[in-house]
């Protein structure tokens, strides 16, 4: 007898092959029948006139915090998300020192926008090896989950307050090849690290990994190599890529001989030569043996921002340093005007790059504000406002962040949400050199929406603008990265494998509207939105999600490099 058996639906594989009617088998975790299935089962789902699909695969979530107080790692999961990858960016919270765990986690709580308060009371930071850490976080798992090993994570383990600021010596670099090697034996993903101006730790410093020689980043890297199933994640920065930042890509790609994948590109219909110049880093490596992939966001991105955790406007020219102060020195230096115009000139000159364009103070929309001196502000643009009080748009953007003691969320302009844009995304996610992943989930919870990423592809890509078919979109979301990673028998419907399995409705299918909830650790909040369409999703055969609930259950497994991984090698199979 079947463990589970759903009939009547439509079958989209992952696979890219058309859609077809089906039923699937269920026994033991694997989908062992698939067609017309006539076994009984002990549970029987019809899915008539739904979408029976693989369960989404998302490869750039920080959820490693989360899992200790909610181990449905939502929304993700309600959004039909079976398998996750966390620790990106260098920022793991394994290993652990003695002291280590303090400073991750005010970092966590700056350049991931995590509240300190909840990382504080929800998570125990009591392991100190990665397979600890790894262990503990096991049995609360509804979805799979693996974790990349984090640059700056070892570098505080190793070198202490030295993290910052420093090289490391030739011993401190051993030793940080040795934690490597052993975090990845006990079963991490890969490496992750960057050196992107926009990640800042707790203090307001770059965080440790952005202190890293070259050397040092290609001698992990190549620590790597020596295990199966591994990978590498990085973020190069946020300008368009000089010859510099190819060739770093590339040389980690062959040092490690494994693909690298990089965050972020946002494509829309205004920024077609910048999203091709970016895609050039893989014409780059390829050309040299290596591989070198773009992660690409699911939909407009859209930012809040503010002047109290700083995020984004601290890679500005000039700014870094003021996020540096305690707010109450950081708001008297607002108030003297020539301070103002140091920091404006800085954001409007060449060397903010592609940051400049948030300069243009006046096309700012505040989002949240909170003081009475405030009210009646939410929803209008800083012009406006400048415009009704006779200031410049920088005076009066200021004066409403002192206000609010620099609480104030501000919203930039959105990338774009016309059709054009959206068959600009579709380009790229139909290109070989991007895959569809930049979701951030459980990272930047009062700043971006991202994590919907299932939800935003299938209800606007597919169904509102038709820049891919559903069965494509459905590859795309599932045996793409699954195969970027080397994700053993996952990220398709096929017999033999995980049935990590989401059924929705092709017609309904999209995310709801963003809004702030109050369910965090210490009652902080975070955006979050709900997913329309998502009927049932299953882990291991398990069902995990009915009707947009939980069910309770919690069937995942920790992802282990070697054990649930294969392998995927470079071109080149090796440095040059």
């Amino acid at each position: 007898m079947l463990d589970l058996k759903i009939t009547g639906g439509t079958l989209v594989d992952g696979s890219g092959s058309a859609a077809r009617r089906g039923d699937v088998g269920v026994r033991g975790g694997r989908i062992v029948a698939l067609g017309d299935v006539d076994e009984d089962a002990k549970t029987t789902i019809d899915a008539s006139g739904k979408i029976v699909a693989p369960g989404f695969v998302d490869v750039h979530t920080h959820y490693d915090a989360q899992v200790f107080w909610d181990g449905t790692l939502s929304p993700s999961s309600f959004h039909g998300v079976t398998s996750v990858i966390g620790g990106n960016c260098g920022f793991s919270i394994a290993p652990l020192s003695d002291t280590a765990g303090d400073y991750l986690m005010r970092m966590l709580a700056r350049v991931e926008g995590m509240p300190l308060e909840s990382l504080q009371e929800g998570v125990p930071w009591d392991w100190r090896s990665f397979g600890e850490y790894l262990d503990r976080v096991e049995p609360r798992l509804a979805v799979n989950a693996g974790f990349m090993v984090g640059h700056s994570a070892l570098r505080r383990v190793v070198m202490g307050e030295r993290a910052v600021g420093h090289e490391a010596t030739d011993a401190e670099l051993e030793a940080m090849c040795t934690l490597l090697a052993t975090s990845l034996r006990e079963g991490g993903m890969g490496f992750s690290s960057t050196i992107s101006p926009t990640h800042n730790d707790g203090d307001g410093q770059p965080v440790p990994s952005r202190h890293a020689s070259r050397e040092e980043l290609l001698a992990l890297a190549r620590v790597v190599r020596d295990f199966p199933g591994t990978t590498l994640e990085f973020l190069p920065g946020v300008a368009q890529f000089e010859d510099e930042q190819k060739q770093l890509m590339a040389d980690l790609s062959l040092a490690a001989r494994r693909p690298l994948n990089w965050n972020v590109l946002a494509p829309s219909a205004g920024n077609g030569d910048y999203v091709e110049a970016q895609l050039s880093a893989t014409d780059f490596a390829r050309e040299r043996g290596a591989e070198v992939i773009a992660l690409t966001v699911p939909q407009a991105m859209t930012v809040r921002i503010n002047l109290l955790s700083g995020f984004v406007f601290d890679a500005l020219p000039g700014w870094a340093a003021f996020f540096q102060l305690p707010v109450a020195e950081r708001i008297a230096k607002l108030r003297d005007p020539a301070f103002r115009k140091q920091l404006d000139e800085g954001a409007n000159s060449e060397a903010a790059g592609l940051l400049r364009g948030l300069a243009k103070w006046e096309n700012m929309r505040v989002i949240e504000a909170f003081s009475e001196a405030n009210a009646g502000c939410t929803g209008k643009t800083v012009g406006e406002i400048a415009e009704a009080e006779g200031k410049t748009p920088f005076d009066a953007m200021i004066d409403l962040a002192i206000a609010d003691e620099l609480k104030t969320s501000f919203m930039p302009p959105g990338a774009g949400d016309s059709d054009d844009d959206w068959k600009a995304r579709g380009r790229v996610w139909h290109d070989d050199r991007a895959v569809i992943g930049a979701s951030d989930a459980g990272a930047h919870l009062d700043m971006i929406d991202t994590f919907a990423l299932a939800t935003q592809v299938l209800g606007n890509g597919v169904r509102r603008h038709g820049v891919m078919s559903l069965e494509e979109a459905v590859r795309q979301l599932t045996d793409v990265p699954a195969r970027l990673y080397g994700l053993r028998e996952r990220g398709r419907l096929e017999e033999g494998w995980h049935a990590d399995v989401t059924i929705f409705d092709a017609e309904k299918i999209e995310s709801g509207p963003t809004y702030t909830r109050h369910d965090l650790p210490a009652g902080a909040g975070r955006l979050y939105a709900d997913a329309h369409g998502i009927e049932h999703v299953f882990v291991a055969g398990t069902e995990i999600v009915r009707g947009g609930e939980h069910t309770g259950a919690l069937p995942g497994t920790v992802l282990r490099s070697g054990r649930d991984t294969d392998t995927v090698e470079v071109p080149g199979g090796g440095e040059s």
